[in-house]
């Protein structure tokens, strides 16, 4: 028999802290561009299908089980989780997950932990260690914003956490960029305003981040001013597109999270660039360049990788177990 670690969303909530996690982040990130990492292929696939009395021949939406193990640490790491568009009517989440951690020296179940706030903030410190590392100023940041959910917020809490943010313009198609605008104004004290028109959004901004789940670019590149930095969030498959063609042609580096996986999105697989020629954001955040000069427009990829989740599992679990909390339950 087994004892097991349990964490809430709440539980997550309590132990959450976006400085400490943008260094676990960092890290991570750090061990994967090095190669001391296991990172397995990730299925995606849909699911659903058959349920939807209105459309029995459709799925409802996409899982995902991520693997992952970072040589040396406690515990190795499987997220499962669920992309649902449709979530959005039911006043429900779009991505719901859960991470299973695993005793590295034993195989025995270890923790379970509400996955859903832990995939959000460890998303959103890519976007904040990005903007750290390749802003113009980081001391000057101007964010423009396209999308007005989850994501979208936690990009923007992340980046105000890594960075000098001095204001934020947000763009949604949808009226949620002013409750984003409004709720984000109060939560970091820095002006936040709702945008018009995504090229309202990101005329006057050094940053710019797309967190939406578009399959079609939302982003018109003429707009970008030079010295801009696009962190692209949202699309992680050949389907989905977030940028322009004219943004990455306008790009003088373009970065990825994954490269070999970011290569294949609807960002940038008909960009004409391959894996190599993209720059991990490991080694950024190892040491190397990533911007030449103030200048030049950078675009960085991200897809997400799941050593972010055995490292920030791991992290809240051992804060969890020094600080008491959590159910611990038999298996």
């Amino acid at each position: 028999m087994s004892e097991i670690r349990v964490l809430s969303e709440g539980d997550v909530e309590e132990l959450l802290d976006l400085d400490a996690l943008l260094d676990v982040v960092e890290e991570a990130f750090v061990e994967q561009h090095c190669g001391n990492t296991e990172r397995p292929d990730r299925p995606h696939f849909p699911v659903g299908t058959g349920l939807a009395a209105d459309a029995p021949g459709g799925p409802l939406g996409t899982g995902l089980v991520m693997p992952a193990y970072i040589h040396g640490a406690s515990y190795y790491a499987t997220k499962l989780v669920g992309v649902f568009d449709g979530n959005a009517d039911r006043g429900l989440p779009t991505v719901n997950a859960q991470v299973a951690l695993t005793d590295a020296e034993a195989g025995l179940p270890a923790g379970y932990l509400a996955g859903t706030r832990l995939t959000n903030a460890r998303t959103g410190c890519i976007g904040g260690l990005a903007a750290r590392e390749l802003a113009t100023d980081r001391k000057a940041v101007r964010l423009g914003v396209i999308g007005a959910g989850t994501q979208a917020r936690w990009q923007t809490r992340a980046i105000a956490a890594a960075t000098d943010l001095e204001a934020v313009w947000v763009y949604s198609p949808s009226d949620s960029r002013y409750r984003y605008a409004e709720d984000l104004d109060s939560e970091l004290d820095v002006p936040v305003e709702a945008a018009g028109s995504p090229r309202e959004a990101i005329e006057g901004a050094t940053v710019v981040v797309t967190a939406t789940t578009a399959t079609d670019p939302v982003v018109p590149g003429e707009a970008l001013a030079p010295g801009t930095t696009v962190i692209a969030i949202g699309a992680y498959t050949d389907e989905m597109r977030e940028l322009d063609g004219e943004t990455v042609e306008r790009a003088a580096r373009v970065l990825a999270d994954v490269p070999e996986e970011a290569i294949e999105t609807g960002d940038l697989r008909e960009s004409g660039l391959d894996a190599s020629d993209l720059t991990s954001l490991g080694a950024v955040l190892d040491g190397a360049r990533g911007r030449e000069g103030s200048e030049e427009i950078v675009v960085i990829e991200s897809v997400g990788t799941a050593v972010l989740d055995a490292a920030v599992g791991e992290h809240l679990y051992d804060l969890a177990k020094r600080e008491g909390v959590g159910t611990t339950v038999s298996l």
